[in-house]
């Protein structure tokens, strides 16, 4: 019987730069944790713009954000992850100094942000719902840091990731998240770090475990456990990552609870 169920947002349960979450997706989780089904969002997000997302259904469920840097169960932080201070100095100018490139700091409550145009500003605060500090400097950095993150407006480039790489691949792990980020976090995070804590904490198995996934940051999570999906649309090597393929997550969840739990009904 599946007791935990874990997905990814952007591409997963998100189309196409949507900000908001279809509505049937509430409902869902309520029905979930009814049937003693614990709801996990595993995002690259920050964890004040998740529960923004997830308001309705925000007691229900637990959190997973920064791609696996941080854990919160019930306000209960379960970890968080960090970068060490010079390395994150050290990456956030080499992102503020390359042209048409702006970044990220990611804490616990909050992004730092110093943002070189009103457009990156803007998408921040009122397109995406993030929390941010502006600041001036970089001295200025001083909360741990668990993810930097670099944006291009135009797009990614073909040869961007092989830049960053280059520069920071020897400290960080380096991945493409979506179509204009970039993001640098710890060697040892992923979300696969915090599904595992969560089954540590309630006693659930990996089998008794569904998780979803479409990008390459989610392909650990996706190897973790035998009963993962990765979106249709997905890139040929996170669909070779994953045990099966679906066209939408709620389809999923819908029949998960009219098999009240059982993952071999599911998957008839």
């Amino acid at each position: 019987m599946i007791k935990l169920v874990a997905s990814d947002l952007d591409g997963t349960l998100l189309f196409k730069g949507a900000q908001s979450l279809p509505e049937e997706i509430f409902p869902l989780i309520r029905q979930l944790k009814k049937m003693g089904i614990l709801f996990v969002a595993a995002s690259g997000r920050q964890y004040a713009n998740m529960k923004k997302m997830f308001r309705p259904v925000v007691d229900d469920m637990a959190f997973i954000s920064e791609n696996g840097g941080l854990a919160v169960y019930n306000e209960k932080v379960l970890y968080q992850d960090s970068f060490e201070q010079e390395l994150v100095r050290e990456i956030a100018e080499s992102i503020y100094d390359k042209e048409g490139s702006e970044f990220t700091c990611s804490t616990k409550d909050f992004y730092y942000i110093r943002p070189k145009t009103e457009h990156f500003r803007d998408m921040m605060i009122n397109v995406v719902g993030n929390v941010c500090k502006e600041i001036n400097s970089f001295e200025e950095i001083t909360e741990p840091c668990m993810k930097l993150a670099v944006y291009e407006r135009g797009g990614l480039q073909d040869d961007t990731i092989h830049y960053w790489n280059e520069r920071f691949g020897d400290k960080c792990t380096v991945v493409t998240s979506g179509t204009a980020w970039v993001d640098f976090i710890p060697f040892d995070t992923n979300k696969a770090k915090g599904v595992e804590k969560y089954q540590e904490i309630l006693g659930i198995r990996p089998e008794e475990c569904i998780v979803f996934g479409d990008e390459y940051n989610d392909i650990a999570m996706l190897k973790s456990v035998p009963y993962s999906f990765a979106m249709a649309h997905a890139k040929d090597g996170v669909k070779q990552a994953a045990a099966y393929e679906t066209e939408r997550v709620e389809t999923i969840l819908k029949k998960l609870i009219t098999a009240k739990g059982n993952i071999e009904e599911v998957l008839k």
